[in-house]
């Protein structure tokens, strides 16, 4: 029973998504299968980030930010504007929640430019600080196709790929679905986020822990990911 005048804890729908029974596929399994689903999905799709730190050695942007290029790596974020519209003239959108944290690490602030290019693109995106969710940690990184069907995407240490377990339990995967729903409608535009909160910062400070990192990650398909 709660305490007069103390808050009532919200139920935590993403507790269940560890002890889910769920298909763990590889890198290149996930992939496969993320694609098709998502070529035959009908209705929009769902995302929700929490982490503050990846590696995305596929995307040329990425690396010239780890280079330290900040310039360059902006002008090859842009270039990536057709590709992605066109990308989302064939697909349903995918409705993302981008969970943020201060200071901003290097890595959001990057990524920060390309979702709001992939916002104009038709890929809507709405932030949300961390204190909001902070009932919810640790949160799971998901994609949630329908109420019977979402993917924990997986990551090692630095925040590389490495696959994913795919749910079908509506169990499970329904109250999920739901709280990002209620995410993605509390949070703010990343448009007026990313022009307040990210265009007026220097260029992200690269730490040689953070290079020594990347050559585990070689491989460099330069394929647009979702």
């Amino acid at each position: 029973m709660t305490e007069q005048g103390t808050p009532a804890r919200r139920p935590n729908p993403f507790a269940a998504v560890t002890h889910a029974d769920g298909l763990f596929l590889d890198v290149p399994e996930y992939q496969a299968r993320f694609d098709h689903d998502h070529a035959a999905c009908a209705e929009p799709m769902w995302k929700l980030e929490r982490a503050q730190h990846f590696y995305e050695p596929d995307v040329a942007s990425w690396r010239a930010m780890m280079d330290g290029d900040w310039e360059r790596s902006l002008a090859l974020a842009d270039r990536m504007a057709a590709p992605v519209a066109d990308y989302f003239r064939h697909r349903v959108p995918v409705r993302r929640v981008r969970v943020v944290e201060f200071p901003i690490s290097a890595y959001l602030q990057w990524e920060m430019h390309v979702l709001a290019l992939r916002d104009r693109a038709g890929s809507p995106c709405r932030v949300v600080q961390g204190d909001r969710v902070a009932d919810f940690d640790p949160l799971p990184e998901l994609v949630i196709f329908s109420p019977s069907l979402m993917y924990e995407v997986l990551y090692d240490r630095y925040g590389g790929g490495m696959g994913g377990r795919r749910i079908t339990d509506p169990g499970v995967v329904g109250p999920c679905l739901g709280a990002v729903r209620e995410l993605f409608a509390a949070g703010e535009d990343v448009l007026g986020f990313h022009e307040r909160e990210i265009v007026p910062l220097p260029p992200p400070l690269v730490t040689d822990e953070m290079r020594a990192a990347v050559p585990a990650y070689a491989h460099r398909t330069e394929e647009f990911r979702v």
